[in-house]
């Protein structure tokens, strides 16, 4: 009887080598290879997304630790409750060309501001915001309060009583350095530098919260024009849009018309343009570098939306990095909280409007916008309240229509909220500074 050969053997067919069967071998191995890769790709992924938020939070806990930090109070305010929900953020632009802590900066930013040098500006809050945020996001809004406007300056330090809202700041802490070189308490020089400017943030947020009509201000930022670079160096590109093309020798601006990609240096131009050198360009105001400046903003509303903006570790490192060296906050504001009521608003869009200014004038040897305060004050409570996007469009141009010029910068009385117009490409068209602006898409300006 002959003995049959096994079935391993590769010179015999075998059932097990039926083409069907081939197949089926082939078919799992593919799939084990499949699920290996699989397996390797997810831990892979998961190690990445773990470094990363491991990365992000410990940036943003390294940064709640080191920033500048300050106190502030309210006195004049009767309910200083803070509503977890509502929050009033004051936001500061300084014209300081220094950091945080009186330093120089990199000559990168001083290229870029087109600005001078450490020598050049002063502690005057250029950039005034206050972002109210309801609690139910719906209604986001930022109120941005002209540079100019003259008004009274809370507690009057160095006997002035009224001036330009920026320079509260700046007598506040001139007044502070003098009190503390004459009586010094064993203070280091940066101690005395620190507390001097805590006291400017107090009289400027002060000051801001009684024009308002002593509204409740929760927390504040504080940015300097390095910060601001910083920042936007960090996020860049910035889409943004512009009716015409203009150019501003002084700012170093030159931007073509229509929506367009820009780096932090084009940005810095961008905000702080508020003419136009060229031939045939735009008439541009102070006023006008108030609607760049929100447009700026409704820019960075766009980048919030996207969760990848604040997943990117580098991204958010060079955030934090700059938020030490340029922003200071107030001792409660978390950044963790801020950046979460931050895109949650960004989400629910949000809108920019301009205080109205009655007219240009010259008061005590300075260009100044007088105002209305009782009207300015009804505004900030229609926002508050939630019924300003509700009103009936009014009329509030002066008796004349116009506004007189006053150091080479004029503007109008701004208008009711109404819907903007769209250009070709489907871009709201804002073309006057006192039209209310909302977030969604990118807005042209002036």
């Amino acid at each position: 009887m002959t003995t049959p050969k096994s079935p391993s053997s590769r010179s015999e067919f075998s059932y097990s080598d039926s083409p069907q069967h081939v197949a089926q071998r082939h078919y799992a191995a593919k799939r084990r290879r499949r699920k290996r890769l699989f397996i390797t790709i997810a831990t892979t992924l998961s190690v990445a997304l773990l470094a990363s938020v491991g990365a992000i939070a410990f940036a943003l806990a390294d940064l709640n630790r080191s920033v500048v930090r300050s106190e502030f109070q309210l006195p004049m305010v009767e309910d200083t409750f803070v509503d977890p929900g509502e929050q009033n953020i004051l936001i500061m632009g300084m014209d300081s060309r220094v950091d945080q802590n009186g330093n120089e900066l990199p000559q990168e930013i001083y290229d870029a501001l087109h600005a001078g040098g450490s020598d050049d500006g002063g502690y005057n809050a250029n950039v005034l915001m206050l972002l109210h945020m309801p609690a139910d996001r719906s209604k986001t809004v930022g109120i941005s309060i002209p540079r100019d406007d003259y008004v009274e300056i809370v507690g009057a330090p160095l006997g002035v009583s009224h001036s330009k809202i920026k320079e509260a700041y700046g007598l506040r802490m001139s007044e502070r350095l003098g009190e503390l070189n004459d009586d010094n308490e064993g203070l280091s020089e940066d101690e005395i530098y620190q507390e001097a400017r805590a006291a400017g943030r107090q009289a400027q947020i002060e000051t801001v919260s009684h024009f308002l009509g002593d509204v409740r201000i929760d927390h504040f930022v504080e940015m300097t024009m390095g910060g601001f670079y910083e920042v936007t160096k960090a996020v860049a590109p910035i889409n943004v849009c512009l009716n015409q093309a203009t150019e501003d020798s002084f700012s170093g601006a030159y931007f073509a018309a229509g929506e367009q990609e820009i780096d932090a240096q084009q940005a810095m131009s961008f905000v702080r343009q508020r003419r136009d050198t060229s031939e045939d360009g735009p008439y541009l105001t102070d006023l006008d570098r108030s609607r760049r400046q929100q447009a700026f903003m409704v820019a960075l509303a766009e980048k919030l939306k996207s969760s990848s903006t604040f997943m990117n570790p580098i991204t958010v490192a060079s955030l934090m990095d700059a938020t030490k060296n340029y922003v200071a906050l107030d001792s409660g504001f978390d950044a963790i909280t801020f950046l979460r009521i931050a895109k949650d608003a960004a989400n629910h869009g949000a809108g920019f409007i301009t205080l109205p200014i009655v007219e240009f004038d010259e008061i005590d040897g300075k260009a100044v916008n007088v105002v209305d305060v009782d009207e300015i004050q009804s505004i900030v409570a229609s926002i508050f309240d939630g019924s300003y996007w509700d009103q009936p469009a009014e009329d509030s141009a002066p008796a004349d229509g116009t506004a007189e010029e006053s150091d080479g910068e004029a503007g109008e009385a701004p208008a009711a909220p109404s819907e903007p117009a769209r250009n070709d490409a489907g871009n709201a068209v804002y073309d006057s500074w006192d039209q209310p602006i909302r977030t969604g898409g990118v807005p042209c300006v002036n």
